[in-house]
């Protein structure tokens, strides 16, 4: 039991650092920085499509857009979790 355990520990955090990845690599390829924008911010640009068309953003699919948001957000300037250390 022990051992299931751990392999389903295993497989979860292998697929939350791929998606992870996955979001730092559309950020980077759109040129997004998470530490940019507050929290406020980033939810604001992902509720306009005026706002996500000048980022491009409207061009990824819905799963990566909602892999990108988490990310953004989860990284933000005033989140727990900043890309930008010191701040």
């Amino acid at each position: 039991m022990k051992l299931f355990r751990l392999f389903v520990l295993f497989f979860f955090v292998t697929i939350l650092n791929a998606s992870e990845s996955r979001a730092i690599a559309l950020a980077k390829s759109l040129h997004l920085s998470a530490g940019s924008k507050a929290i406020v911010q980033w939810e604001r640009i992902f509720a306009s499509p005026r706002k996500m068309k000048r980022y491009k953003i409207d061009q990824l699919s819905q799963e990566d857009r909602e892999i990108l948001k988490e990310y953004l957000i989860d990284h933000a300037i005033d989140s727990d979790k900043p890309t930008i250390a010191g701040i």
